[in-house]
């Protein structure tokens, strides 16, 4: 196992999660962003469970609202790699590590990927507790998970196109299912502290609806390895300069809880239509 080169690394990953879950390959990968734990159950059966410090290159998340386990979840006969809990560019991981459980997932079998999270909105009539399907990115990260030396043969080259990055054709599914469900841009900054009300001001004039710290380095690495991409986020709270009092971890998380079983139900039946 080569620690330096990542896609080694998540090859490897992939195999002990075959070897500990005892399925070979699974169809598609769901990463649950923070507080998003309870949405696991609405998804199907729970075929295994491990932790995430059992699989190569998985430090444990430190991040609130991050459970740090790995399941193989059986939705009548699709096999779903669900990952509660993510790891972040502010815990001080390099964006290649960031990435390393959507390249685990795709060398598990995975060609779809889901990718949650909890976010604070900008745009007027967002509400606590919307799930909003992310439509585009802006990347205010500063890093990318390609960068480095060209992926030898069989991947592709580093200069990926994005320009369907979210697919329209899975965002199209969940809103035959839930009309009522918006789009937006979705804003990665690096974090961990909350945007001020200026930084919320430039993000609303370059056209972000949302903002959040995670989702667009696994975007990015997703779509270099062709997977499709569906990406929901929670409306946890308001941004800065809109929120009234302080925003909180603890208040992200009681939020994104309340409202992940619902949502859990939604994503279910998007997988089922797939």
């Amino acid at each position: 196992m080569s620690t330096d080169d990542p896609f080694a690394l998540a090859q490897t990953a992939a195999g002990v999660l075959a070897e500990r879950t005892g399925i070979d390959r699974h169809d598609v990968a769901v990463v649950l962003g923070s507080g998003w734990g309870p949405a696991v159950d609405e998804l199907g059966k729970t075929v295994a469970e491990i932790a995430v410090t059992e699989v190569p290159g998985f430090p444990p998340p430190s991040a609130v609202g991050h459970a740090g386990t790995i399941r193989s979840v059986d939705a009548d006969g699709k096999r779903l790699l669900v990952f509660s809990g993510r790891i972040h560019l502010y815990e001080g991981h390099a964006p290649s590590r960031v990435a390393h459980g959507v390249r685990t997932a795709f060398h598990a079998g995975c060609r779809t990927i889901i990718l949650t999270n909890a976010c604070g909105a900008i745009t007027e009539g967002m509400s606590i507790g919307d799930p909003v399907l992310v439509a585009d990115h802006i990347n205010y990260t500063g890093v990318s998970p390609l960068t480095g030396p060209q992926p030898a043969a069989p991947y592709e080259s580093r200069f990926t196109d994005l320009t369907d990055g979210y697919s329209p054709r899975l965002r199209a599914i969940a809103k035959e299912i839930e009309p009522s469900l918006r789009e937006g841009v979705y804003m990665g900054f690096h974090g961990p502290e909350y945007e001020t009300p200026a930084e919320i001001r430039m993000a609303r004039t370059l056209g972000a609806d949302l903002v959040g710290m995670s989702t667009v380095l696994e975007m990015i690495a997703a779509r270099h390895l062709r997977m499709e991409v569906l990406a929901v986020s929670l409306v946890s709270n308001l941004a800065a300069g809109l929120h009234k009092g302080e925003i909180t971890g603890d208040h992200v998380v009681e939020v994104a809880g309340n409202a992940a079983g619902r949502i859990g139900q939604l994503l279910r039946q998007t997988i089922d239509r797939m």
